[in-house]
């Protein structure tokens, strides 16, 4: 299995929500975060905003859908069709394994995409 990790601008984060759950990724984790990029921050006049705000996105999905993943990340939070600076940034990393609480057990289904 994979973490896709997704940092997007905060006036992309619902549609990006929007085509994961409509291209059948309904789990996703959305976590307020502060930082900076390539980008440095934001110099307006005199004052410089050295972290600006961001939203990351964790789906973790099997393998073979890092792709489709990806790509529909991808078209939702480009701005124009160009896309521009600060836009965002997309982190790919393995889940050796997961478990569900309620259940108090690992994942079945993990296993069987491992295997």
């Amino acid at each position: 299995m994979i973490q896709v990790q997704a940092i997007v601008r905060p006036e992309k984060v619902h549609i990006v929500m929007k085509a994961l759950l409509d291209g059948g990724f309904p789990a996703v984790t959305k976590i307020d975060v502060f930082g900076r990029g390539k980008q440095r921050g934001l110099k307006v006049g005199e004052v410089i905003y050295d972290e600006l705000p961001k939203e990351m996105l964790l789906v973790v999905a099997k393998n073979e859908d890092q792709t489709t993943i990806i790509n529909t990340i991808l078209r939702a939070a480009r701005t124009g069709e160009k896309g521009a600076f600060g836009d965002g940034k997309i982190f790919v990393s393995p889940v050796e394994e997961s478990y569900t609480i309620s259940k108090g057990a690992k994942d079945e289904e993990e296993e069987a995409a491992l295997a």
